[in-house]
């Protein structure tokens, strides 16, 4: 069995994702990214099995790998460092989360594969943050917030460009930190 370089893997996603984004999930084929990459069928079957599990390996691609989690002693901070910290990764295209969206909607196996492979490992990230201002005793364990944190969290970052025609920033990140979900959580925010 051949191994597809990182190069040729990087491009095969690419294309994936112009793919998913263009056509939509349910039109997504693997004949149609056979011929996009000039790739065989026989190969992309062999590498990844079926057409979900190579588009949740190409969206998984597209997320940041899991670093250091920032720990500034504050929650503000964490959550600012963590934002600080994807800030340098291409926002993907509104077209392709709109594609994914959808085909979550849809499929519901496909939501699971996403929720599962790239969700739980984003949300944990989060909920490191969340534990550590609990013991901190910045956030009492039981706030009714909390559950709400990572949902308040991606709603900006989706809906900003919709809404406002811009990107989240860091900048606008921390103003909606410390507007909605600081004062949320019970916690005052401090100067920056």
């Amino acid at each position: 069995m051949s191994r597809l370089t990182p190069e040729r893997t990087d491009q095969l996603y690419a294309a994936v994702l112009r793919l998913l984004a263009d056509v939509g999930y349910d039109k997504l084929t693997m004949d149609k990214v056979a011929e996009a990459t000039r790739s065989s069928k026989a190969t992309l079957y062999r590498q990844w099995g079926s057409k979900e599990a190579l588009v949740v390996a190409a969206i998984g691609a597209l997320a940041p790998e899991p670093s250091q989690l920032p720990d500034t002693g504050s929650l503000r901070g964490d959550l600012i460092g963590l934002a600080c910290e994807h800030e340098d990764v291409d926002d993907p295209e509104m077209d392709l989360v709109v594609a994914v969206i959808h085909a979550c909607k849809t499929h519901p196996e496909l939501a699971e594969s996403v929720r599962e492979r790239i969700v739980t490992s984003r949300s944990a990230e989060v909920g490191i943050l969340l534990d550590r201002a609990v013991r901190r005793g910045e956030v009492a364990p039981d706030n009714p917030a909390l559950p709400f944190v990572i949902v308040t969290m991606i709603g900006p970052a989706l809906l900003r460009e919709v809404i406002d025609g811009e990107v989240a920033d860091v900048a606008y990140v921390s103003r909606f930190i410390d507007a909605v979900l600081l004062p949320a959580l019970g916690v005052t925010p401090s100067a920056p």
